[in-house]
């Protein structure tokens, strides 16, 4: 019996140093036996070492770029509290009392730039009293909110540190469906932090269910890189170590991953955090239209050659769209040179543009192309647009007419508060220019070539000045 037990174990290990050998012997030819559909023609294939995807360059760049995030969130909870003597007299029922506790999550985030930015999803840093980023070399920091964007679950913290390195932004759109992706975070916590996984881009533009009714622009990457709870807000990098998206959500029955993963394409994040920096709030261009997907009867009762495009079922009275001259029944296809394809599509077109930026659009009515010219608005967080308050938006600030003149209310943190701006500070001078009522700050400030250089009166009544470069 010992003796058929070691011929066995013998015949195995002596199959894996054939089988060994011959690898090693089919390598330097880098060779491969090929079997035809039917299984039955073999042809051999030259393979080289770049048809193999290799991402260790990538993984190595691009996890020093990825931080772990821990949060603490403050909450109110109820209980019942039983007194005897009120029990005695009146039963069980006790007075409602409450008491605050603590939670604590956590997730990922990505360094942009290397003074401290780091982007994150919202939802990890939402209703946190505090914050503490961990680098992939172990140092800690506590982190504090610059701006969130609830409509696309973008975050931007920072930390105070230099030196630090950070992942270069690609061009989303260039992705390409089966392109090798790699998700860099922290799933399920500590304990694995900078976890690298990998996948293929499995879909582009996509959206996801919205129960709550809440405006969201959504048009994910899709991957079947692992991406399990404690990913959010991590990075998704391509084969050159370049952050094409901010990995976001998980499909799942289970709470875990089960094949499918989401990530907010770079595109995106980038305006959103760019907006973020300069001016505490994001800049966001509305049209004004509320829309569907163009169906099979859609195209046919509109005499369309596809079914790309969106169909108008209403146009906002007062909107950029009723400006330009949209009208509902019309099929939008396109925004300057870009196709539109879906709803999704139209709103990250959209949310590339600024407030009072132009564009061309091209609508399709009555089987005729119509190109009519939209000057795109914005909404109460773009400079100069007027609060319910009576306050101006005007770089991350708010600014308002008070019995001491111009004074900014509310500095933010935007781009104003990061050049020197506090509350209740009082504008006297814009670029040496006297202002008397916030429009005369957002005309000059407008007319501004280069930079803004505000004077004025600091609320212990000292005399200051701050400057920050336009915004192009």
């Amino acid at each position: 019996m010992a003796k058929g037990f070691f011929t066995v174990v013998a015949s195995v290990v002596l199959s894996g140093l054939t089988a060994f050998g011959i690898v090693k012997a089919a390598t330097p030819q880098q060779q491969s036996v090929m079997y035809t559909s039917e299984g039955r023609t073999p042809s051999t294939v030259n393979l080289s070492v770049s048809d193999y995807p290799d991402f260790t360059y990538a993984a190595e760049h691009a996890v020093e770029a990825v931080v772990y995030v821990k949060v603490t969130v403050k909450y109110q909870q109820q209980y019942q509290m039983i007194d005897p003597f009120f029990r005695f007299f009146f039963g069980d029922e006790g007075q409602p009392q409450t008491r605050e506790q603590e939670r604590q999550g956590s997730g990922s985030g990505v360094i942009i730039r290397p003074d401290g930015y780091i982007v994150t999803n919202n939802h990890v840093v939402q209703n946190a009293t505090k914050i503490e980023v961990t680098l992939n070399n172990n140092k800690t920091y506590p982190a504090t909110v610059i701006g969130t964007d609830p409509a696309t679950d973008v975050a931007l913290i920072k930390i105070d540190a230099a030196g630090l390195p950070t992942l270069q932004f690609a061009d989303s759109d260039k992705l390409r469906l089966g392109e090798w992706v790699l998700a860099i975070g922290s799933p399920l916590g500590e304990e694995l932090r900078s976890t690298i996984t990998a996948g293929i881009v499995s879909a582009k533009g996509r959206s996801m269910p919205n129960y709550n009714g809440e405006f969201k622009i959504e048009s994910f990457i899709q991957t079947d890189a692992a991406v399990n709870p404690g990913n959010s807000g991590g990075a998704l990098v391509n084969k050159s170590g370049e952050l094409v998206g901010i990995n976001t959500a998980i499909i799942s029955t289970t709470g875990s991953y089960t094949g499918y993963s989401f990530a907010v394409p770079s595109n995106i994040v980038s305006k959103i955090v760019s907006d973020l920096i300069d001016f505490g709030s994001v800049k966001r261009a509305k049209l004004g239209v509320s829309m569907t997907p163009v169906t099979d009867k859609i195209a046919k009762d509109e005499n369309l050659p596809s079914l790309d495009g969106v169909y108008i079922n209403e146009v906002s009275k007062g909107s950029a769209a009723d400006k330009a001259g949209v009208k509902k029944g019309d099929v939008l296809v396109k925004v300057d040179s870009t196709v539109v394809k879906s709803p999704s599509d139209l709103q990250v077109i959209v949310n590339n543009f600024h407030p009072g930026d132009k564009a061309m659009l091209t609508v399709i009515r009555d089987g005729r192309q119509k190109d009519l010219e939209v000057q795109f608005q914005g909404t109460v967080e773009a400079t100069g647009t007027v609060g319910e308050d009576g306050t101006v938006a005007f770089y991350g600030a708010r600014i308002g007419q008070t019995d001491k003149g111009v004074e900014i209310v509310s500095a933010g943190s935007g781009k104003l508060a990061q050049a020197g701006g506090e509350d209740g500070f009082v504008i006297q001078f814009v670029n040496d220019q006297k202002v008397n009522k916030p429009q005369d700050v957002i005309d000059i400030a407008k007319k501004a070539r280069r930079s803004i250089v505000i004077e004025g009166v600091t609320s212990t009544g000292r005399q200051g000045y701050f400057a920050f470069g336009k915004d192009e």
